[in-house]
C-alpha cells in the first residue's frame, strides 16, 4: 500500500468514476484501474462495485474510506508544518463562507483577526455550500461556514463548532408599490412584486417560499448579487438573509416588507471542520473566537 493508491482511491469516491479521477490525477485510466486492484489486494476484497454509469463504494470501501482520508490528511499537515518551519512562516488562516455570509460576520472578523495576528497568513474561500464542503474534504480550507443541517451524508464528516442562525426578510424599494402598503399580504406580494425573484442563496429553497413563487403573476430566478442590484434599483422584491443587508444596500433606499400572513422564516449555518480533525491550528482556534464574539455582537450566535 502507498501513498498514490491512497490518493487514487480518494479521487474515485469523490469523481464518482475510474475515468474522471484519471483526468484530475492526469494519470492513465489503466494506472488508476492497477493502483486500486493493489489497494484492493492490500486491504484483502473489492472496494467498489462498477457498472456501465458509475462506481459504488462496496462495504468494505465505506468502512476504509475515513482511513485512508484520514492518512492522507495526516500527511498533508506533516507537508504543511515542515514547510512552515522551513520557511519560518508564523502560520496560516485557512477557511471557507458562504457568499451570502462573506460580507457582515465574517468580514468584521478578519478585520479584527489581520488587527491581532498580522503575520498570519489568511485565506478566505467563499462559495456555495457543495464546493465548501469538497473543499474541506481536500484540506483546501480547514474550517467553514456551511448550511446547517447539510442535505446528503456529509453531516456524518462535519463537526459543528458554533451554530448561527439569522431570519429572512423580504426587501424592496421604498417607492415599490409593496412598500407603500401600510399592510402587505402574501396576495399583494403575487400581485405587485413584479417580479418575485427567487434567489440563489438557499441549500434548498423552503417551501413557503416556492409556493409564493408558484403563485406570483411573475418570477424570475436570479443570484443574490443580481437579485440585491435590482432591489437597490426599484425592481421586483426578495426573500434575503438578514447578514445580506448592508449599510449600502440600506443607503439605496431598500427597506424591509413585513408579510403579515406569511410564517417567519431562518437560516441555520453552522461553522464547522471535518469530524477526524479533532485538532485546530492555533490561528483557526482565534478565528473561531471572533465569529463567536461578533456572531452575538449581531445577534447570530445560537447556543454561546
Amino acid at each position: 500500500m502507498n501513498i498514490e493508491q491512497l490518493i487514487a482511491f480518494d479521487r474515485i469516491v469523490r469523481e464518482g468514476s475510474f475515468s474522471r479521477a484519471a483526468w484530475v490525477l492526469q494519470i492513465a485510466q489503466p494506472t488508476i484501474s492497477a493502483r486500486i486492484q493493489a489497494l484492493e489486494q492490500a486491504v484483502g476484497g473489492a472496494l467498489f462495485t462498477r457498472n456501465n454509469r458509475s462506481v459504488v463504494l462496496t462495504e468494505r470501501g465505506v468502512s476504509f474510506l475515513p482511513y485512508a482520508r484520514q492518512a492522507l490528511d495526516a500527511l498533508q499537515k506533516g507537508i504543511d508544518e515542515a514547510a512552515r518551519t522551513e520557511d519560518a512562516q508564523p502560520g496560516e488562516l485557512r477557511v471557507g463562507v458562504l457568499r451570502s455570509l462573506a460580507g457582515g460576520v465574517v468580514g468584521q472578523a478578519v478585520r479584527h483577526f489581520f488587527s491581532a495576528y498580522p503575520n498570519v497568513q489568511c485565506i478566505v474561500e467563499e462559495s456555495n455550500h457543495w464546493q465548501l464542503v469538497g473543499w474541506l474534504h481536500d484540506n483546501k480550507i480547514e474550517v467553514a461556514i456551511i448550511a446547517w443541517p447539510p442535505i446528503g451524508p456529509h453531516i456524518a464528516d462535519m463537526t459543528p463548532l458554533l451554530h448561527l442562525r439569522e431570519d429572512v426578510v423580504l426587501l424592496a424599494h421604498r417607492h415599490h408599490p409593496l412598500a407603500r402598503l401600510k399592510r402587505v399580504t402574501q396576495e399583494d406580494v403575487e400581485r405587485l412584486s413584479n417580479p418575485f425573484m427567487l434567489l440563489r442563496w438557499w441549500q434548498v429553497t423552503p417551501d413557503p417560499i416556492t409556493q409564493l413563487a408558484q403563485r406570483a403573476k411573475h418570477v424570475i430566478d436570479v443570484p443574490t448579487d443580481t437579485g440585491r442590484y435590482l432591489v437597490a434599483n426599484g425592481v421586483g422584491v426578495g426573500f434575503f438573509n438578514r447578514n445580506q443587508i448592508t449599510p449600502e444596500l440600506i443607503a439605496s433606499d431598500v427597506v424591509e416588507v413585513t408579510v403579515v400572513d406569511f410564517p417567519p422564516l431562518f437560516r441555520n449555518t453552522a461553522l464547522v471542520r471535518l469530524t477526524r480533525n479533532s485538532t485546530l491550528s492555533a490561528a483557526a482556534t482565534h478565528f473561531i473566537d471572533i465569529i463567536r464574539t461578533q456572531a452575538k455582537a449581531l445577534g447570530f450566535l445560537q447556543g454561546g
